[in-house]
């Protein structure tokens, strides 16, 4: 498992900055299932890109890797949220392509590996240089 560290860190990283562009490029369907009680919903939706894109760009650099993956783990806490109440009011992320009630919730759980996943670069690499390389910062 540990040869696969480093390209699922690449995997982590690229998809957190592509999902944090989506958030600009289209940011309606994140609109959608941000709760009405968090009240700026364009804020939101904004600011979830913003951390993404930042966790995910931190990830590729072993001096702020540790840093990137505690944020993304606060970040996938902060919109759980969100995600729970697309699933609890049926909200369609894209009404055009429905997915089934069921997805939704099937998609929440997902959330737990999304945080174990990040985790695995909270920890210092069993390689002194790299470790050296993230103490140093």
């Amino acid at each position: 498992m540990r040869r696969l560290k480093t390209p699922l860190r690449f995997l982590l990283a690229f998809a957190m900055i592509g999902v944090g562009i989506t958030h600009f490029t289209g940011p309606e369907p994140f609109a959608r299932i941000v709760p009405d009680w968090l009240g700026d919903v364009d804020g939101a939706v904004y600011a979830s890109g913003v951390f993404e894109i930042l966790g995910g760009a931190g990830l590729l650099f072993p001096r702020t890797q540790r840093a990137a993956a505690f944020g993304l783990i606060a970040l996938f806490v902060a919109v759980f949220p969100a995600n729970l109440h697309m699933a609890l009011n049926e909200i369609q992320l894209d009404p055009a392509a429905p997915i089934p009630p069921a997805a939704a919730w099937a998609r929440l759980p997902f959330q737990v590996l999304f945080v174990a996943w990040a985790w695995w670069y909270t920890e210092l690499d069993a390689n002194p240089e790299a470790d050296a390389q993230v103490v140093e910062t």
